[in-house]
C-alpha cells in the first residue's frame, strides 16, 4: 500500500465508515482494503481515534506538537545532569 497522511478529519470519518461497514457484517480485513489502509494502521487509529470528535482529534494533534519540542527539552536537560554527575548514558535510535 502506499503511504498517505491523513488529517483527523479523514480518520474519524473513515473509523465512521468502517463502523457502519462493521454493522453490515465485513470483517476488519475487507473493510481495511475498502478504504485503503492496512489492519494495523485501522486499530492504531481506533486506538487513538476511538471515541473522538473532530475538534477533539484537532485539540489532541495540537497538544501532541506542543508537546514534543518539551519532552526533548527535558531529555536534554537530564542528559546533562547526568553528564554532570559523570554518569555515561546509552543512545537509544
Amino acid at each position: 500500500m502506499m503511504k498517505k497522511n491523513y488529517g483527523a478529519e479523514q480518520i474519524i470519518g473513515l473509523l465512521r465508515q468502517s463502523d457502519v461497514l462493521l454493522s453490515e457484517g465485513k470483517s476488519i480485513t475487507e473493510i481495511c482494503r475498502q478504504l485503503g489502509i492496512s489492519d494495523a494502521t485501522y486499530y492504531k487509529w481506533r486506538k487513538v481515534y476511538g471515541g473522538l470528535k473532530v475538534d477533539q482529534a484537532r485539540r489532541l494533534k495540537e497538544l501532541e506538537r506542543k508537546n514534543a519540542p518539551l519532552k526533548r527539552a527535558v531529555a536534554n536537560l537530564i542528559i546533562a545532569a547526568l553528564l554532570k554527575l559523570g554518569i555515561p548514558y546509552l543512545i537509544c535510535f
